[in-house]
């Protein structure tokens, strides 16, 4: 441990950069179970970052900048809830291409690790869809937090494949760069404050992240009277924004990093 270190400075970029690609050898060899159950606390968090984003905004007189920035501070519940308590989330497990443009892990291996995390994500997510419904939060406040939830969700449904696609690439380059910058720090308090910005960004842009979807369009298709006419909207969505996740994540953070610091070797 260097001076820096040993006064609780931040790792720096290079440093960090070896812990990303250590991180995603360690994630890609998780046993099956492991990391089902962690991907289902991930899930579960994101939508509760997601519930108090709902309550935050609803019938807000702050205007439409600081309605968002307050709802987006709220939305930073979930990714806290995610790196503090050790849960595994799909978006930050793009950083693991470091790991597999060092040849350190397979193709197989990313797979593997994606698909038990993006599916026990949106078992996390639709389990608290239904507590959520079950416990009627939609009717608090005379019925206007499940008014917001289904306008959430029009709006999300509504996008176009290339909006919604060029919008998840923005969301996963600003929630890797806080996991990022999270592995820069020592204490939980750094990686609280590392994670507050690009979080409360993205949400605050209108950036669109495809587990936090999970939670907001079926919640929004069950507050509507039942039809279907929502149904292929919500498809394109978390299609269009899960691809856009990946190459967000993978390329413009995973890709450049490694690209900067570990493409001739792990650094010093």
């Amino acid at each position: 441990m260097d001076k820096e270190q040993l006064f609780g400075d931040a790792y720096q970029p290079a440093e960090i950069a070896k812990r990303v690609q250590n991180m995603g050898v360690a994630k890609a060899r998780a046993d099956a179970l492991t990391l089902l159950v962690l991907a289902v606390l991930a899930g579960a968090f994101i939508s509760l970052g997601a519930l108090f984003y709902t309550f935050v905004v609803t019938n807000s007189s702050l205007g439409f900048g600081l309605t968002r920035l307050a709802g987006g501070l709220a939305f930073c519940l979930g990714l806290i809830l995610v790196v503090i308590g050790g849960a595994k989330l799909f978006t930050g497990n793009n950083l693991l291409a470091m790991a597999w443009a060092g040849k350190l892990i397979s193709t197989k291996d990313v797979l593997r690790n994606w698909s038990l995390v993006y599916f026990g994500n949106v078992a996390g997510c639709l389990g608290t869809v239904a507590l959520v419904l079950w416990a009627d939060i939609g009717s608090m406040a005379g019925g206007a937090v499940g008014e917001t939830l289904l306008q959430i969700a029009q709006t999300k449904a509504g996008l176009s494949f290339e909006a919604a696609f060029t919008r998840g690439i923005l969301c996963n380059t600003l929630v890797c760069l806080a996991v990022w910058l999270a592995m820069g720090g020592h204490s939980v308090t750094d990686k609280i404050l590392a994670i507050l910005f690009p979080i409360t960004g993205f949400v605050t842009m209108g950036f669109e992240h495809s587990i936090a979807n999970w939670f907001f369009l079926p919640i929004g298709l069950a507050m509507q009277t039942p039809d279907a006419t929502m149904l292929p909207g919500l498809v394109n969505n978390l299609i269009a924004v899960s691809l856009g996740n990946i190459v967000g994540g993978t390329l413009l953070v995973a890709g450049v990093y490694w690209a900067a610091y570990l493409r001739g070797g792990m650094p010093e």
